[in-house]
């Protein structure tokens, strides 16, 4: 392998390494309520 597709695998990589951290900070069971409760209060009667 030269340094150009050294490079571009690496660079690949690192992109498929963020998505899966985001995904897992998104969806992660701490984040839940917290996206998860706006939804509800929206459904509440205010009186």
């Amino acid at each position: 392998m030269n340094i150009q597709e050294t490079a571009y695998f690496l660079f690949g990589l690192t992109l498929v390494i963020i998505l899966i951290v985001l995904i897992i900070f998104y969806y992660s069971k701490k984040r839940h309520k917290k996206l998860e409760e706006p939804k509800y209060t929206m459904l509440d009667d205010d009186e």
